[in-house]
Formats: structure tokens, C-alpha cells, sequence
């Protein structure tokens, strides 16, 4: 029996999936042992895992449970958000199962789904198995069908629920990523899809929202009205480590501005929902994705660079075509910048200036609300040289929070006026710390919690937008910038020739 004293709309009592299982194909690879694996122990050390709680681990490798827990343990205690506790460790570990096998080998799907079945009768977990795809994505197809011939992703068979989490990217253009969709449906009931884009996992992107609706302050100047401009940056200080055969094959364009920055610039520009729940939430996202507009002239609005060798924070950096495995005549961009319209009401007539690169001067994710000038100054221009524009900077990653930037009179005699910022930041303002992305995600695809999940419509709209500019590119060769420069001069001129600026990140 439920607790009488509370209400489904209760939200301070945490949520706590019921029995279940986890399993994760791919579990050796980098995302399970850098993310997936710590968030699962600090999960449990959260007291957010129930009873009975299992995770089954599927890959290519000739291991058996103990090696497994082995590889578990590392991964935990390195990557874990939370103190480190043996005990716990040790009744979450107790439930951790290895399978060895092959995608394309049914036997080893077999014992898949044979240890699945001795799970559900020793912890009761009636049927309710997440499946999580660490996988590349040229192997989601084997899985699926292989799932689907065993009839591991059948509600009706095995009872309770089955959810799949795809990472990104999902498609590698509109028609592949149509086709997956239709895949994935075929398999799983497409409410129990979870396409995940951990950036929507994090405290600041979910604070967009309560910036925007829990206060007066600022939803009364989000439009055209008020706003100059809308910059949303993503600057990487490293290069593409070990993703060389992927990377190239797919550009910054397609490995971040379709998925992460796409989906930003969406919780940016929304309308306020009736309510939080993820049906409504995905259809005001959605709603923006079709209202963007592309640059007239695709050549003049966007900008693609590839870095050189160069410096970044004093140690020496290789060009893009010296890194391993790369081919000397590479013309896949590293940075990518565009201007991007919202045609509706609110937001015409507004540029949303979107860039994305590696190998700059440091990591940072920002959104910047530059808000127009104000149309009187009763001030002496020199009084008023070190004032621009009022800005709201919501800062993503580092140091998360947000910045209030606005003008002051300087100390003395004199009306002289100058920016001023207040910095809000979550570290000093909240006692816990928060959450990281995958933590709040993979708990989320337990409860069955699809709100911060983009859902097909979503992703097949966000490659409408990237086609046209993949397609407008197509035998350019992109711009060159040094390592540890803010990406190529071309990318500034764009601004400059609409009288605006990069804002310093």
C-alpha cells in the first residue's frame, strides 16, 4: 500500500524506481566505465536504487562475473559524484551479472535472456528490464532485432515494462535517422524509447526553465522586443582524443549542433507549457525546431574551421590532419558557427548566433541574452564608452550558474557608467552538490520519466535544420584557426557585418 500522506505531485520525497534491471550492452567501453558505472553507485549510495536492483553487463569480451566487478569497482571509485563507501559497493556489486557474447551470435542472446529470466524469479523484478545501447551506432540494428527474436523487448511476454536508451548520434542525416526511428519503434513501443542527450540532464540546462517560468523578472522582456541577440556557445579546449574514425566521418555539425546546441537553443525560445509533463514540454520544444529559420545565403551566415597546430593553456596542440588516424586531406570542420532565425512571434527578427568548436582557449557551454540598448541615453558619451549591452548569461559547464550583467555609475564625481556583473553559482549558492547528467538521466529511464528525453519528432526536425547547411557545405573546405584561438576570423567578420560581436566567453 502507497503512503496516504502523499500526492502524486509531491516532488520533495525522492522517486524511486521499482525492482528492475539494468542491462548494458557495451558495458567495457568508455561511456559505461566513465559515466554509466558511477552513476549507478552514486545512485545507490543516494538511497534512489530499490531492493532487488540488478545490472547485467553484455560485451566482446571472454570475462566472467568477477572480472566484471573488477573492471566495476575501477570505474566506480574513480568516477563517483558521492564519498566513496565499501558497503555499499558491496550490496550493489552483489547484483552485478557479465555476459559475454556477440552482437550477431544468438546463443549468447539466449543466455542473455536466460539470466534475465533467473533474475526476475530470484529479486522479483516481474519483467522490468531498462536496456541501455553503449554501443556504436552502426550496431543498434544487430541489438534490435536480436531483442526483438527473443523476445526481450516484449511487454506483454515478460511482463512489467522494457525501455531502450539510445545514445546519440541518432542517424547520421534525416533519412537514417527516419529509418532508426522506425526500427526502434518496430521493436519497443515507441513510449518506451529514451533517445538521451545527457546536456539535458544538467542543472543549468533544466534551470533555463525555471528561470524563464518561476519568475516575473525575466519572462516579460524573452522577445523581440527586449532582445538584441541570442549567442549559445560550446567551446572544447581539446581535440577529438581517440574518436578519430567517427569524428571525421561526422563533423562538429552533426556530433553537437544537431543533438546538444539544437536542443538548447529549443528551451531558449519555447513557449511556457500548461504544466511540466514531457508530452507538453517536447511539443513546445518541437514547435521551435520547425519555426527555425536557415541563413539566406548559407555561404555568408555560417562559418566552418578546421584547427592547426597551436597552443592551448601553454602546452603545444596538433593541427586536426597531424592527429592519428586522421587523413591528410580532411575537410571535416572542427568549429562551426551560424545564424539561425526563429520565425514565430516572439522571437522574429532575432538572431540566435550558434558556434560550436575544439581546441579553443578553454571549456566552456554558455547561452547569452544580449538585450538591446536602451533607446535614450541622457548621458555624455564619454560617459557611457565602457557600457554595452545587458546581457544574462547562463553558464553551462564550468563553474554552472548564471550572470546578471547590467551598468553602474562608477565611484566619484562623475556620471560615468560601466557593466557590472552579479554571478550566481551553484556551487557556493546550494549546500549539495548537484547531481551529474547521467545520474539524474539513468534514473529517470528507471522511473520512466521522458521529459528530458527529445523523442522522434525532435531528432527528425533537428536534421532538417543540419541537411540544408551539410548540404551547402558539401566540397568546401572549411577556415583554418590556430589551437587556442576562439575559431577562424571569418567567424567574427559574420558578426561584424550586422554590427555585432562575440561575446568573450
Amino acid at each position: 500500500m502507497g503512503n496516504p500522506l502523499r500526492t502524486a505531485q509531491d516532488r520533495r520525497l525522492p522517486r524511486i524506481p521499482e525492482p528492475c534491471a539494468l542491462v548494458i550492452f557495451g558495458v567495457t567501453g568508455d561511456l559505461s566505465r566513465k559515466k554509466l558505472i558511477p552513476a549507478v553507485y552514486d545512485l545507490a549510495n543516494r538511497g534512489l536504487l530499490p531492493p532487488g536492483f540488478v545490472v547485467v553487463g553484455f560485451a566482446r569480451a571472454d570475462w566472467g562475473d568477477g572480472d566484471f566487478e573488477t573492471l566495476a569497482y575501477n570505474a566506480a571509485k574513480k568516477g563517483a559524484r558521492t564519498p566513496w563507501r565499501e558497503d555499499v559497493w558491496q550490496r550493489l556489486s552483489s547484483q552485478f551479472q557479465f555476459v559475454p557474447g556477440s552482437f550477431d551470435n544468438d546463443e549468447d542472446f539466449d543466455k542473455l535472456s536466460e539470466t534475465l529470466d533467473t533474475l526476475r524469479e530470484r529479486n522479483g523484478i516481474t519483467g522490468n528490464t531498462a536496456f541501455y545501447f553503449s554501443i556504436p551506432p552502426a550496431a543498434f540494428p544487430l541489438v534490435l532485432n536480436q531483442l526483438n527474436r527473443t523476445g526481450l523487448a516484449d511487454n506483454a511476454k515478460l511482463g512489467g515494462w522494457r525501455r531502450v536508451v539510445v545514445e546519440k548520434p541518432f542517424g547520421n542525416d534525416l533519412a537514417t535517422a527516419v529509418a532508426l526511428n522506425q526500427l526502434v519503434d518496430d521493436v519497443f513501443n515507441p513510449a518506451d524509447v529514451y533517445r538521451i542527450d545527457h546536456y539535458l540532464g544538467k542543472e543549468t540546462v533544466q534551470n533555463i526553465l525555471a528561470l524563464r517560468f518561476a519568475n516575473s523578472l525575466f519572462e516579460p522582456v524573452w522577445n523581440s522586443k527586449y532582445v538584441d541577440s541570442v549567442q549559445i556557445t560550446m567551446a572544447e579546449d581539446v581535440g577529438i582524443g581517440t574518436r578519430a574514425a567517427f569524428y571525421d566521418a561526422s563533423g562538429a555539425a552533426r556530433d553537437v549542433l544537431q543533438n546538444h546546441l539544437l536542443q538548447l537553443l529549443a528551451l531558449v525560445g519555447m513557449e511556457e507549457p500548461t504544466s511540466f509533463d514531457p508530452q507538453e514540454v517536447r511539443a513546445e520544444k518541437l514547435k521551435v525546431l520547425k519555426a527555425i529559420s536557415l541563413p539566406a545565403d548559407i555561404t555568408k551566415g555560417s562559418v566552418r574551421g578546421q584547427y592547426l597546430p597551436g597552443w592551448v593553456a601553454g602546452e603545444r596542440a596538433p593541427g586536426y590532419l597531424e592527429e592519428k588516424n586522421i587523413p591528410a586531406d580532411s575537410k571535416t570542420e572542427t568549429y562551426v558557427a551560424v545564424r539561425l532565425g526563429i520565425q514565430n512571434r516572439r522571437w522574429a527578427g532575432v538572431p540566435f548566433y550558434v558556434r560550436v568548436g575544439k581546441r579553443m582557449p578553454r571549456r566552456v557551454t554558455e547561452i547569452a541574452i544580449l538585450f538591446k540598448k536602451a533607446p535614450h541615453l541622457p548621458f555624455d558619451p564619454a560617459d557611457v564608452e565602457m557600457l554595452g549591452h545587458n546581457q544574462l548569461v547562463i553558464r553551462v559547464q564550468p563553474d554552472e550558474g548564471v550572470v546578471l550583467k547590467f551598468g553602474s555609475k562608477v565611484p566619484g564625481t562623475a556620471m560615468e557608467v560601466r557593466d557590472i556583473a552579479m554571478d550566481f553559482q551553484y556551487g557556493e549558492a546550494f549546500t549539495e552538490s548537484s547531481p551529474e547528467a547521467y545520474e539524474r538521466l539513468v534514473l529517470d529511464v528507471l522511473i520512466g520519466d521522458r521529459t528530458l528525453f527529445p523523442d522522434a519528432a525532435e531528432v527528425e526536425q533537428s536534421w532538417r535544420v543540419i541537411d540544408p547547411l551539410e548540404a551547402a557545405w558539401a566540397g568546401t573546405t572549411p577556415d583554418p584557426y590556430r589551437s587556442g584561438e576562439w575559431g577562424p576570423r571569418a567567424s567574427d567578420e559574420m558578426l561584424e557585418s550586422e554590427g555585432r560581436a562575440w561575446r568573450r566567453a
